[in-house]
């Protein structure tokens, strides 16, 4: 069941359902850490508009998630119909989390799909990305277009092994034993595309707000910043603070570099990141990749999905 209640104008957190997945599908590594695969996607918002409609990328989209199949995936620009098309194609393993950027089932969406055999979520929140961050649908800042972001605490269930029905998370003591170095946060956002002032001021606030979070818990951040990593002021503001690092940056091992958004034309080798995956410093990234996965030609999106294996 996807979750698209609305947060009230007072930041209260939403409880949100557990789902089992019957088991904990999970990759233990050499070191006793947990393992994650992570990614993040800009979907391009279903259009019925040819080439590139949602019609012709639907398969392709539907064989790249399938292969690739991470336990976590922040996805941007998703309209409703074409988020639950993505949930019906990722299969019964799968539930996700996240409201329209306009309020409900309005507009885009900052949805975060996550693998319930692996993942419980805890809580969550969605804030705008405005001076009033809990007013649904708000902007400032120049920015014409409503951005927003989508963040959830989860529980990892490899510790718990997955266990349990359905009912409200965190009442069962068995599972608030396992707390602690087994929770992790990830937040989701997608910045203005056009006004660098409102992405300043955005990050900022996205800084704030990871601040207000527990401070003893790992942090993961995805998105479509909407500009290149190292050569804006955004990227050394959401940095900045020594809270987060990149991925890409701090991976053991990384893919060949392409530019994430390559608009169906040919892609650029060595191109602008604009899709970034932040973690905490503590956190390990074995490997970074951006995926150049087409199908007889065809894209899924006009970005590229961008991943990164995690652990902590």
């Amino acid at each position: 069941m996807a979750t698209t209640a609305l947060v009230g104008a007072g930041g209260a957190t939403a409880a949100v359902p557990v789902v089992s997945g019957g088991g904990a599908a999970y990759a233990a590594t050499d070191d006793g850490r947990r393992s994650l695969q992570v990614m993040t996607f800009n979907l391009r918002y279903a259009s019925d508009t040819r080439p590139n409609s949602w019609g012709e990328r639907r398969p392709a989209m539907r064989n790249l998630l399938r292969r690739e199949a991470p336990h976590l995936l922040g996805t941007q620009e998703g309209l409703y119909g074409q988020l639950w098309d993505i949930a019906d194609d990722l299969g019964p393993h799968y539930d996700w989390v996240g409201t329209g950027r306009a309020g409900g089932s309005r507009d885009e969406f900052a949805a975060i799909f996550y693998d319930v055999r692996r993942l419980a979520p805890v809580e969550y929140d969605h804030f705008w990305l405005s001076d009033t961050p809990y007013a649904i649908g708000s902007k400032s800042w120049g920015n014409t277009v409503i951005r927003m972001a989508t963040w959830v605490r989860f529980r990892d269930l490899r510790k718990s092994g997955g266990g349990g029905g359905s009912g409200e998370v965190g009442r069962s003591s068995g599972e608030r034993e396992d707390r602690g170095s087994a929770e992790f946060y990830l937040l989701n956002t997608h910045l203005d595309h056009a006004v660098q002032y409102a992405r300043e001021r955005s990050a900022a606030l996205i800084n704030e707000r990871l601040g207000a979070l527990d401070p003893a818990l790992p942090r993961i951040v995805t998105g479509d910043f909407n500009v290149a990593a190292h050569q804006n002021p955004v990227y050394e503001t959401i940095l900045g603070a020594g809270k987060l690092v990149d991925s890409w940056d701090s991976a053991e091992e990384r893919s060949a570099r392409y530019g994430t958004f390559h608009g169906y034309r040919p892609l650029v080798p060595d191109g602008d990141r604009v899709d970034w995956i932040l973690t905490s410093p503590t956190m390990r990234t074995r490997r970074a990749s951006i995926n150049t996965y087409s199908m007889n030609g065809q894209f899924p999106s006009d970005h590229l999905p961008v991943q990164a294996w995690i652990d902590w």
